[in-house]
């Protein structure tokens, strides 16, 4: 009688020590996304000495460096849409800039999944996807958009005090502004589990860079250089700031952090040195790719990828598969649990590849296309189309993209082209193109695709982000705030 009552009573006190167990936290997330930032401006790629990331290389180190890591467009609007819904934006009519956001506005955003998950959401910076004062409809509960030395749409402080949603004007660089207010979000949240997007407008024109960062990189060299590199050390200062204070409220090993470039960096053929930090080459580098941005070569949308997950993500890793800016869409809802449904995102969940518990390349194949280009890589394949041009390069030999073998391996370019075609009718509006390669988009393939010569009229024709026809100039100006 007495042990079954002792029993009874060991197993009710046991119900109610479980049931009291608190309910894990979920983890963090922080998004860093980077602009115009070339893939070879990471200090622990070893292709330039000048370059000074040492936050940013401590945090390679501390997980995965994605040595084969891919925007979903050559350029700003595009990417962003896509990063931001996980679907390629293709599939919602966001295919360059300029093009109607109406597609964009009616998708869901994965903050906006992680903000119904109980996550305190937050933007830093750029945005891009049309008026900065409404960005709190796409999932944040914080705006701070600060991307240059004018007043912004803040609901939020430099030092994390709440205010009304309205323009901000500007008390530090923007880069700085953006790190200080997320370390303040960072803490102020600790409690709860936070997204932090923190999209820098760095090293993107205009070149700003003030003196501070500036004194760091001495002795001769283009200016756009070292405005590039100077910018660029705003950020790693700022990867510093925001890695150090997850340590300081002890959530280090409770954050995934990501870190990205949106697309390559424009070279305009010539990287003119040009005075004035105005429209142009903006002193990033792409080395050893081909092309730049604006063009689905390598060098305009194979960008800097690390992520990083100290106690979860295996430290020191070179990832060599291919992956892309739409898996951390689908990374996120993974992380947190979020249920979604077939057709709702188009990457892949990364953590049991970076972790090891499968093996195999995350994707059979990634796609793009852009305006008059397209792209498949397959594996080490990959088919470049623009316009009329065909090309077929095998990446784990030509990772320059120098040697077109188009013609010696037909059967390979028939196979991709199909799958390639196949997977374009998803598009609006289906197809391989959705418009006329441009005067600049010829020439840049010429010279770096075809081998000829270059002419500073063709290099410099258009603007980088310009829209590609008055009628979206027009819309763009309207939906478009910041630079």
């Amino acid at each position: 009688m007495i042990h079954r009552f002792l029993t009874l009573f060991l197993s009710i006190a046991a119900g109610t020590l479980a049931a009291a167990e608190p309910t894990p936290r979920k983890p963090n997330l922080i998004v860093i996304y980077t602009d115009d930032h070339g893939y070879a401006d990471l200090g622990i790629h070893g292709i330039h000495t000048d370059l000074k990331t040492p936050q940013i290389d401590a945090l390679a180190r501390s997980g995965v460096l994605a040595k084969h890591g891919y925007s979903t467009a050559p350029q700003c609007v595009p990417s962003r849409a896509g990063l931001m819904v996980g679907k390629f934006q293709g599939r919602f009519g966001v295919e360059a800039n300029g093009d109607t956001l109406d597609g964009f506005d009616r998708e869901t955003t994965f903050a906006t999944r992680l903000q119904k998950a109980g996550y305190v959401t937050a933007q830093f910076g750029k945005w891009h996807l049309g008026p900065t004062a409404e960005i709190t409809r796409h999932g944040f509960n914080y705006v701070f958009s600060q991307n240059a030395a004018q007043p912004f749409a803040a609901n939020l402080t430099l030092d994390g005090q709440d205010r009304p949603l309205g323009n901000l004007p500007p008390e530090l660089y923007h880069v700085d502004a953006c790190s200080r207010a997320a370390a303040a979000v960072i803490a102020r949240s600790k409690a709860q589990p936070f997204f932090l997007y923190v999209a820098y407008r760095a090293p993107h024109v205009p070149l700003d860079a003030p003196k501070k960062y500036l004194d760091r990189f001495p002795g001769e060299m283009p200016q756009r250089r070292r405005q590039a590199l100077a910018m660029l050390s705003a950020v790693d200062d700022g990867v510093g700031l925001l890695t150090a204070t997850l340590k300081q409220h002890g959530l280090t090993e409770n954050t995934l952090l990501f870190l990205i470039g949106d697309n390559g960096a424009p070279l305009k053929i010539i990287k003119a040195d040009l005075p004035g930090g105005g429209p142009g080459w903006d002193g990033s580098l792409n080395t050893p790719l081909n092309g730049e941005k604006g063009m689905l070569a390598e060098g305009g949308m194979h960008t800097p990828f690390v992520v990083a997950w100290p106690g979860t993500i295996p430290a020191g890793q070179t990832y060599l598969h291919p992956i892309t800016a739409l898996d951390v869409a689908a990374t996120a809802c993974a992380m947190a649990n979020i249920p979604t449904q077939p057709g709702d995102l188009d990457g892949v969940n990364l953590l049991p590849h970076l972790t090891g518990k499968i093996t195999t390349a995350p994707h059979d194949a990634l796609y793009w296309r852009w305006v008059a280009q397209a792209a498949i890589r397959e594996g080490n394949w990959k088919l470049l189309r623009g316009g009329d041009r065909e090309y077929l390069y095998d990446l784990g030999t030509d990772l320059e993209e120098k040697h077109n073998l188009a013609a010696q391996h037909p059967a390979i370019a028939a196979r991709l082209r199909t799958k390639l075609t196949a997977w374009s009718q998803g598009l609006k509006p289906p197809g391989l193109t959705n418009g006329a390669m441009s005067p600049t988009w010829h020439h840049y393939y010429d010279v770096y695709l075809d081998g000829k010569p270059a002419s500073a009229a063709g290099a410099t024709a258009e603007e980088d982000d310009a829209p590609r026809d008055p009628a979206s100039k027009a819309k763009a100006r309207k939906q478009k705030r910041g630079p």
